[in-house]
């Protein structure tokens, strides 16, 4: 299959790809949650249109770069970047992208509001600005609902900067401990005479539990769009729902239980997520992938039964992290090979 495409490769199963779009934003239509797909996940300037068109409000960016890619090449309208960004560099293409398109930015710290202050004082437009809450995920942000409001009341003061609301990463399955967290910021922040029009969670491992979070007006989820072996390790999906899969080439079968195949740590990275082995085979579950280098991977099974220039196909254990390896990504449909496809924002760190 896909004899053409030469390996290793990553290949996009559109069909699938569209269908989980679709499931999602009806579930989020059906709660009425405005969504914001993440495009860390597939940094595709097409999918990002795709989501749009199915119903959601904007895109999430998790750097200045990301959204610097989306915009020049998707005609993307709406961006909310979720990320502390510092410094003067990015600071000024900030500024610039705000130039351009409606956009939103998130901080958690008085230091970080006050860079973004000095870089739109004298900006036509204010800058939006969301307080970042530590929920429990214990990643950025402010962590008491008290300090939420004291930072609002920052944002506000500052010139060039407007108070725009609230925005968690939330800790899966604690979803009534977080809507009391954002439910008492959301007071606090009220009782300063500070409307809270925008409350973003998101996270795709509590996707299908978003509307048990109501204080939350919109929901930010990546991973959804291919998903991958984490997420099927959850109960979240099937294997028939992962759209991103590595096709590989067995390049050595050394042993009756080993063989090597042509993608290593660069192509399936060595994200682990609590799992054992580093993705799944599609097809064969016996076999273990119990080791990567920089260009190999080991396959092992009780009898490994596969010969050498044999192709597999992998769901990953991560699909953002694998997106992030490649200069381009193979559409297919189903069985057939439509494209050779650019990875727009690949590498956009900054």
């Amino acid at each position: 299959m896909f004899d053409e495409v030469d390996t290793p490769a990553v290949l996009i199963d559109l069909d699938v790809a569209e269908a989980n779009i679709d499931r999602y934003q009806a579930h989020c239509d059906a709660h009425g949650l405005r969504l914001r797909p993440h495009i860390k996940t597939h940094k595709l300037p097409m999918l990002a249109r795709r989501q749009i068109a199915a119903g959601a409000i904007g895109i999430t960016c998790q750097k200045v770069s990301e959204a610097e890619a989306m915009i020049s090449e998707g005609g993307i309208d709406d961006v909310l970047i979720t990320y502390n960004i510092l410094g003067p560099a990015k600071l000024a293409r900030l500024r610039t992208l705000a130039g351009r398109v409606p956009l939103s930015v998130v901080t958690d710290s008085a230091a970080a509001a006050e860079g973004l202050s000095a870089a739109f004082v004298d900006a036509p437009t204010p800058l939006r600005v969301l307080v970042e809450c530590d929920t429990g995920a214990e990643r950025c942000g402010v962590t008491t609902p008290e300090a939420a409001a004291d930072l609002a009341s920052r944002i506000a003061a500052l010139p060039g900067l407007q108070f725009a609301g609230l925005m968690t990463y939330p800790p899966a399955g604690r979803e009534r401990e977080v809507q009391d967290w954002l439910a008492r910021a959301k007071a606090a922040v009220e009782a300063r005479g500070l409307p809270v029009s925008v409350i973003s969670s998101g996270g795709t491992p509590g996707m299908w539990q978003a509307q048990d979070v109501p204080a939350a007006t919109e929901y930010r989820i990546g991973t959804y769009v291919y998903n991958d072996r984490s997420v099927q390790a959850r109960g979240l999906c099937t294997w028939e729902d992962c759209a991103l899969s590595v096709l590989a080439t067995v390049v050595s079968v050394p042993a009756p239980d080993r063989a090597i195949i042509d993608a290593g740590s660069k192509v399936l990275t060595s994200d682990l997520l609590g799992l054992e082995g580093y993705g799944h085979v599609l097809g064969r579950p016996d076999i273990r992938i119990t080791a990567l280098s920089e260009e190999h991977g080991t396959l092992r099974a009780g009898r490994i039964g596969l010969t050498v220039g044999e192709r597999v196909r992998i769901v990953p254990n991560h699909a953002c992290v694998v997106t992030n390896m490649l200069d381009r990504v193979e559409l297919v449909r189903g069985a057939h090979h439509q494209q050779t496809a650019p990875v727009t924002a690949r590498g956009q760190v900054w």
